[in-house]
């Protein structure tokens, strides 16, 4: 999925997104708004996964999504 779609539908998606990745919260979702970078470091920061890793993540789950 388009990332660009990904910000435009992201309180849509943002359930999906805390229940596969449960320790983020509300308020890293919120800050995240959509975009992957801003998601990828939540990740980072949360699992302790490399940028490559939680990109990885993020590609996988939204490919799943489109």
């Amino acid at each position: 999925m388009n990332w660009d779609v990904i910000e435009g539908k992201w309180q849509q998606l943002k359930g999906s997104v805390k229940e596969k990745w449960g320790d983020l919260t509300d308020d890293d979702l919120d800050k995240a708004a959509g975009k992957k970078d801003q998601l990828s470091g939540k990740l980072q920061e949360k699992y302790g996964w490399t940028k490559e890793e939680a990109d990885n993540q993020l590609d996988d789950f939204f490919r799943d999504k489109s």
